[in-house]
């Protein structure tokens, strides 16, 4: 091999860094849509149901 084993310390800081981007992203979206509130259920005329009273 001769690859360097400065470049896979650098690989490896530059991967965990990225990982670490992604997660913080991901916690910071969860948490702007967990604080939208409760979700509510669709009107029935989205449901394409055909409902009919006799």
């Amino acid at each position: 091999m001769s690859d360097s084993p400065g470049r896979g310390r650098w690989v490896a800081i530059i991967t965990g860094t990225f990982s670490i981007l992604i997660a913080i992203v991901y916690l910071l979206l969860i948490t702007f849509l967990d604080s939208r509130g409760p979700m509510s259920p669709p009107p029935n005329e989205a449901m394409a149901v055909e409902v009919s009273v006799s």
